[in-house]
């Protein structure tokens, strides 16, 4: 048994909180991504690295050593460093002459690889060769898809999860006006796959509501499609599976139309609408006539008094 599968004890406090960091939890922490450089990588797959770790950051580990590995063919150096580093996230590097600026994204289920997606680079601008204002590290970014094939497509489809898992940073209870300011836009387009980066500009507008303008920040990327390993539909059914003790309670003759307005029903025992009581009006009385008829007969009638 290898050193990262055995059970291990823990011996000090910091190995045990260590431990309890990585055990399974019913609300699970925010995933973490790995930037690993394959054993040929250009400046140009090199800079794109650092500049996803960049917009990825503080939620990514960046290696900068190269590692030799094909993740097509072998995967057990991707689910070794995933153990390690405790990602459930990659964003694998490559360069070769049969797939020049490689790029393959992907992403674990325990501890294994549940899919991956290959994408060439054909254009790119970096970081540093946008000189405008750059979001401060650790910004939550609004995620723009744009294009039909995101919808009609299952690779594509499965590229939108993936893209969104990947960049979507930490859950956050509320949200300010001022902390959108990053967005992150992919358009698929003929083909092609267009990732750019803007910055959420608030300027003044005579009311309330600010006027909105967009200004690039980089980095920029024209991607294409290349291989994919897709999960099968029972092993992606089953990483979406959630624990019991998360799924809210079904509240019994409560419903919710679509504009959510809630509606809720109560049962009563049946009334008996004889015995209703109502406003009393002479106009309502009943006659002599009536009463008599009513009870069965003719009632005596009363004796004068002299």
């Amino acid at each position: 048994m290898d050193a990262l599968g055995r059970v291990v004890k823990p011996k000090t406090k910091r190995a045990k909180r260590f431990l309890e960091r990585r055990e399974p939890k019913l609300t699970e922490n925010t995933k973490n991504a790995m930037l690993i450089k394959g054993g040929n990588a250009n400046l140009t797959v090199t800079e794109v690295l650092k500049d996803i770790y960049a917009v990825k950051k503080p939620f990514a580990v960046l290696y900068k050593k190269k590692n030799i590995t094909r993740p097509f063919e072998d995967q057990t150096s991707l689910e070794f460093f995933s153990k390690k580093s405790d990602c459930s996230l990659f964003l694998f590097g490559s360069h070769n002459k049969k797939r020049p600026n490689n790029l393959i994204i992907g992403r674990m289920f325990d501890y294994h690889v549940l899919d991956m997606i290959e994408l060439g680079i054909e254009n790119f601008v970096s970081l540093k060769d946008v000189k405008n204002n750059k979001c401060p590290e650790g910004t939550k970014p609004m995620l723009i898809f744009a294009g039909d094939m995101f919808e009609l497509n299952e690779e594509y489809r499965r590229l939108k999860n993936l893209l969104i898992d990947f960049f979507r940073g930490p859950t956050v209870p509320s949200i300010r006006l001022a902390g959108l300011e990053h967005v992150l836009h992919f358009t698929a387009l003929d083909g092609k796959i267009y990732m750019r980066s803007y910055k959420v500009l608030l300027k003044k507008s005579g009311c309330k509501i600010p006027r909105i303008e967009l200004e690039d920040i980089g980095p920029s990327l024209d991607l294409v499609m290349r291989r994919t390993h897709l999960a099968s539909d029972d092993l992606y059914k089953l990483s979406l599976k959630q624990p019991k003790a998360l799924k809210p309670k079904k509240k019994k003759n409560i419903s919710h139309d679509v504009f959510g307005t809630t509606y809720g029903r109560i049962h009563m025992q049946k009334q008996d609408l004889s015995k209703l009581q109502t406003r009393k009006l002479k106009g309502l009385k009943k006659r002599p006539a009536e009463k008599s008829a009513q009870d069965g007969g003719t009632s005596p009638k009363k004796p004068k008094s002299a």
